[in-house]
C-alpha cells in the first residue's frame, strides 16, 4: 500500500515529542512510532528520550544499543514523510543596495532541490494539492524566488488575467472614486445628498456645487486628513496580523492557499511587476468591512471624507510599493525601499511599515537596515 509521503521541517518533527505523538527523523526520513512505542524490545523510554529529534547516531551506537537491519526494516513501515531542504535566501547579513537588482533563479534546479513550488506550471494548484507542512511552506514562501516572466497563478488565461494588475490601474480606478467621495462629502456637511448608487455625478452638478462654503471644505478637510491616518494603521495592521497571520495559520491546503493568494505569492515573487499592486477585486472585497464600519462610527458627510483620505492614501501605499521595488527614488524614498527590501531580504517579521516607519516604532517592530 502506498503512503502519501509529506516534506516536514525539524520544527513538525519537534512538535511530536510526547507519549500521545511520538516522532523521529532519520536520513531525512519522518517516522510517527507512536503505534511502536509499546513494542519497542527495550521499553518505550529509549525512545520518548528522543522524541522529536533524529535517531540516526543513536541507532548506530555500540554502546547504547546497535540494531539489526531488521530493525532498520521495521522503522521504514512508520515512514510519514521528508525533511525538506534547509537552503535559506532570507539572511540578517544580507545588505540594502540603490542597485539592488537580484540573481534570477534557475527553475529547474529550484524545483529538483526543494521540491516546493515548480515555477514552470501554475502555482495555485501546487498549493492546493500540496504535499507540504505548514511549516515548510511558511519556510520556503518567504525564501524569494525572481523570474524574468510573471509565473502564471492559473493554467486557464482568463482566470490568469485577474490576477495581473499593472501600476497605474490603481490610480485610475480608486483616485476618481475618492474624488467623487470628497466633493459628496463637502456637498454633505451642507445639505442632503442621495446615495452614490441613485445618483453618483450628483455632487458635480452646478447647483450642488454652489452649495460649499469654507466650513464643509474644511470640515472634509479634517475627515479625509483623518482618513490619512486610519489608513496608515490599515496599511500596518492588515501587513502585520493578516497577511503575516503565520503562527495561528491553519495546516490546511485552503488556508495556506488563502495566505498564499493575499500576501505569500509577494514574497515569494517579490520583483513580480504585475503582482505588486492589489488587484482590485481584492482591494474592493477587503474595503467593504472598513467602508460599512466607516458609515456606522461616523455620520454621512464625515464618513464619505475619512474613506476618501484612506481610498488616496491607499493609492499612495500602492503605487509606492511598487516604486520601492522596480524604481530610482529620491533620498527619502530611497531609505524607505532599503527598508522594505529588508522586510523580503533580512528579516520577514520585522519592518511591516510600506509609506512610512511610524507604526512600527510604535509597536517596536523597526527593523534595523
Amino acid at each position: 500500500m502506498s503512503k502519501r509521503i509529506r516534506i516536514f521541517t525539524d520544527v513538525d518533527v519537534a512538535a511530536h515529542a510526547s507519549r500521545s505523538s511520538c516522532w523521529v527523523s532519520r536520513n531525512g526520513k519522518v517516522y510517527d512510532v507512536t503505534g511502536f512505542l509499546a513494542d519497542h524490545p527495550g521499553g518505550d523510554d529509549l525512545i520518548l528520550n528522543y522524541a522529536g529529534r533524529d535517531v540516526g547516531e543513536i541507532m548506530k551506537d555500540a554502546d547504547e544499543h546497535e540494531h539489526s537491519d531488521s530493525a532498520y526494516d521495521m522503522l521504514d513501515e512508520y515512514v510519514i514523510g521528508r525533511l525538506g531542504a534547509e537552503e535559506t535566501i532570507v539572511s540578517e547579513e544580507w545588505e540594502a543596495t540603490d542597485d539592488f537588482h537580484p540573481d534570477e533563479t534557475d527553475q529547474t534546479k529550484d524545483f529538483e532541490k526543494n521540491h516546493f513550488l515548480d515555477l514552470r506550471k501554475p502555482l495555485l494548484r501546487q498549493v492546493w494539492n500540496a504535499n507540504f507542512s505548514k511549516s515548510y511552506y511558511l519556510k520556503q514562501v518567504h525564501q524569494p524566488r525572481h523570474v524574468s516572466e510573471p509565473a502564471r497563478l492559473f493554467g486557464p488565461s482568463y482566470l490568469e488575467v485577474f490576477t495581473r494588475t499593472k501600476w497605474f490601474v490603481v490610480p485610475l480606478i480608486w483616485l476618481p472614486i475618492a474624488l467623487n467621495l470628497f466633493v459628496r462629502s463637502i456637498v454633505a456637511f451642507e445639505r442632503p445628498i442621495p446615495p452614490f448608487i441613485t445618483a453618483p455625478l450628483l455632487p458635480f452638478t452646478k447647483s450642488y456645487l454652489s452649495s460649499i462654503t469654507p466650513t464643509s471644505l474644511a470640515l472634509t478637510g479634517a475627515s479625509f486628513v483623518l482618513g490619512n491616518i486610519v489608513w496608515t494603521i490599515l496599511e500596518y495592521t492588515l501587513h502585520r496580523f493578516l497577511f503575516h497571520i503565520d503562527e495561528l495559520l491553519p495546516d490546511h491546503p485552503i488556508a495556506l492557499t488563502v495566505h498564499f493568494l493575499l500576501h505569500g505569492i509577494h514574497h515569494y515573487l517579490p520583483m513580480d511587476r504585475l503582482r505588486l499592486v492589489m488587484p482590485p477585486t481584492l482591494f474592493a472585497m477587503l474595503s467593504i468591512p472598513f467602508t460599512r464600519l466607516a458609515y456606522i462610527l461616523f455620520p454621512s458627510a464625515m464618513a464619505n471624507g475619512v474613506i476618501a483620505g484612506s481610498y488616496t492614501f491607499y493609492v499612495l501605499y500602492d503605487c509606492m510599493h511598487y516604486a520601492l521595488h522596480h524604481t530610482s527614488l529620491p533620498a527619502y524614498m530611497r531609505e524607505m525601499k532599503k527598508y522594505h527590501l529588508a522586510h523580503h531580504y533580512k528579516n520577514f517579521e520585522l519592518g511591516f511599515g510600506v509609506t512610512s516607519k511610524i507604526w512600527d516604532y510604535v509597536f517596536n517592530t523597526v527593523l534595523p537596515v
